[in-house]
C-alpha cells in the first residue's frame, strides 16, 4: 500500500516560494495499476519523486508498505529504492552498452554475481519480447524497442512498485499500445503495483484501474477509471476525457446536430453512454421495435476499452410525430440502465 497523507511540497525559488503539491491525499493498494494525469506543470513530477526519496514532503507523510520515505536515510533510503523499478520518458540507456549489459547495470550496482545477473537479465530479455536482441546496442533499436530495454531494466531488482513517468510519450501511438500491453502483462505476471505519471487520457483508459486528476498541485478528481470517464466531474477532467475524441469529431457533430434541427425542428438529439455489457447488446434496436413509429439517424459514436469494461457513446436524433413515443423511448434507454442526456430539444 502506498498512502500520501496530507502531502505538500514548497520549493523556495528567488522569484519566491512556488507551491508544488498541495495537501495531497491518496492510497494506492498493492497490485492495482493506477494513474496520475495531469498537464505540465501540476505536479506530477515532483509526486513521482517524493516516491522515490528523491524529494522529501514540506509537511505530510508518503508511506510504502507502512515505511515512511521521508524518515529514511543512508543505506535504509537506499535499501527502500531498490523496492521501486522506474520507467523513464526517455529512455535513459547507455549508449555503449548492449540490451544484455543495460539491463545488468542495476544488478552490477547490486554486486550480483556475474553469472546471476546474466541468468536475470536473459530471463527479463524474454519477458519483454527482445529475444534476439540481446546484443544489440540502443542505436540499433526502435523507439518501442528501447522502452521495453527501461523496462527490463527497472525490473531486474525485482522490485515492488513500478514507475512509469510518462513512459509513452516519446512513441508514436501503435508503440504506445504494445508498450501498454506490456505493462498489463507485468502487472498480472507479477502482481507489480504500477504507478502511472502521464498528460495522456489515452494512457490511463487503457491500462489504468484507478485514477487522479492533478491540477496546480492538488488532487481535484479520484476514482475507478470507469467512473471517471462515464461522468467527469470537474472541467479539467471532462478536458482529459474529451482528449479520447479529437476536437475536429466534436466540431463535425456539432455542424450535424445543427443542420439536423434546422431540416427536423422537432426532432429529439440524445447522446447516450454504455458501459460493460449494455455496449454489446442491441438496446437501440429494440427501442425501435418497441416503438415503431420513431425514426432514428446516427450522427456520432465511439467505444473504447478501459480495464473494467467497454465503455461506448452514440448521438443520435429521434424523429416522431407523437411525442409521447419520443418519451417511451428515453424512459426505456433509462429502464435499460443507459445514461441518456437530451442535448437538443426540437
Amino acid at each position: 500500500m502506498i498512502e500520501f497523507k496530507n502531502v505538500s511540497k514548497t520549493f523556495n525559488a528567488k522569484e519566491g516560494d512556488v507551491h508544488a503539491v498541495k495537501d495531497v491525499n491518496l492510497s494506492i493498494p498493492d497490485g492495482k495499476i493506477y494513474g496520475i494525469v495531469g498537464y505540465s506543470g501540476a505536479g506530477k513530477s515532483t509526486i513521482i519523486r517524493m516516491l522515490n526519496g528523491l524529494e522529501f514532503p514540506t509537511t505530510g507523510s508518503v508511506t510504502i508498505n507502512g515505511s515512511e520515505i521521508s524518515s529514511l536515510k543512508g543505506k535504509d533510503l537506499r535499501n527502500q529504492r531498490l523496492k521501486i523499478g522506474m520507467v523513464f520518458q526517455h529512455f535513459n540507456l547507455l549508449w555503449s552498452r548492449t540490451v544484455l549489459e543495460n539491463i545488468e547495470f542495476p544488478l552490477e550496482i547490486a554486486k550480483v554475481s556475474k553469472n546471476e545477473r546474466k541468468e536475470k537479465a536473459q530471463k527479463l530479455i524474454e519477458l519483454v519480447g527482445l529475444e534476439g536482441r540481446e546484443n544489440a546496442y540502443p542505436s540499433e533499436l526502435s523507439g518501442g524497442q528501447k522502452q521495453r530495454v527501461g523496462i527490463a531494466r527497472a525490473l531486474a531488482n525485482d522490485p515492488e512498485i513500478l514507475l512509469s513517468d510518462e513512459a509513452t510519450s516519446a512513441l508514436d501511438p501503435q508503440t504506445t499500445d504494445e508498450v501498454l500491453d506490456l505493462m498489463v502483462d507485468i502487472n498480472k505476471k507479477l502482481n507489480l503495483t504500477v504507478v502511472v505519471i502521464t498528460h495522456e487520457m489515452h494512457v490511463i483508459r487503457k491500462i489504468c484501474d484507478h485514477v487522479a486528476v492533478l491540477d496546480a498541485g492538488k488532487i481535484v478528481e479520484e476514482g475507478p477509471v470507469l467512473d471517471v470517464f462515464k461522468n467527469p466531474q470537474q472541467a479539467i477532467t471532462k478536458r482529459f476525457v474529451n482528449q479520447e475524441t479529437s476536437s475536429a469529431s466534436l466540431d463535425d457533430t456539432t455542424v450535424v446536430v445543427s443542420e439536423l434541427l434546422d431540416k427536423y425542428p422537432n426532432g429529439l438529439i440524445i447522446r447516450l453512454t454504455f458501459h460493460g455489457d449494455q455496449a454489446k447488446l442491441p438496446i437501440v434496436s429494440e427501442m425501435l421495435r418497441q416503438f415503431p413509429d420513431v425514426d432514428l439517424s446516427i450522427i456520432e459514436g465511439n467505444i473504447h476499452q478501459t480495464q473494467e469494461g467497454a465503455l461506448g457513446s452514440l448521438y443520435i436524433q429521434l424523429l416522431s410525430d407523437h411525442h409521447d413515443s419520443l418519451d417511451g423511448a428515453i424512459e426505456y434507454f433509462n429502464t435499460m440502465r443507459v445514461e441518456t442526456e437530451v442535448i437538443k430539444r426540437g
